[in-house]
């Protein structure tokens, strides 16, 4: 239900409602939202900060297509975000990965993907480093603000 999905995001419900407006997430069937709809609104919601909702939806089209069409998809919404969440946690150390680890990585997590199309891996693992450097971004750029906050502290 939308309800626990805001619930759940923090997202407003209005937020919500105007990405399945837009097309970014398929609408829910009977006012309920399936695992992969939910997926989809969380991943959203995690690049959100750090970049501009036409670029995630370009990254997502990327691997699937047309965003409100299932068929046509490289990877579940549901297993890109078990993935972002099994990687994301690497980037919360304080050393900057390299780009050849943040490949490394992503190729780690990619063992058990099925390959979907031919390339299907290489475009995963492509979204899957975009994604962990956006996300990154967004952890430096919180890590400046606390601590530009701490220079009024001294």
């Amino acid at each position: 239900m939308l309800s626990q999905v805001a619930q759940l995001t923090g997202l407003e419900p209005y937020v919500v409602q105007n990405w399945v407006r837009r097309g970014f997430v398929s609408p829910p069937v009977r006012k309920r939202y399936s695992r992969g709809q939910f997926c989809r609104i969380a991943t959203i919601n995690l690049l959100k900060d750090c970049l501009q909702l036409d670029k995630i939806c370009r990254l997502l089209s990327y691997v699937n297509g047309d965003l409100d069409d299932e068929s046509d998809d490289l990877i579940s919404d549901a297993q890109l975000y078990s993935y972002i969440a099994a990687l994301t946690p690497r980037l919360e150390r304080d050393a900057l990965p390299s780009r050849g680890e943040l490949r490394d990585w992503c190729a780690e997590v990619l063992a058990d993907y099925q390959e979907q199309a031919p390339g299907s891996r290489e475009r995963v693992a492509r979204v899957l480093e975009i994604v962990l450097i956006a996300w990154l971004s967004g952890v430096l750029k919180r890590r400046a603000g606390g601590m530009i906050a701490q220079l009024d502290e001294h």
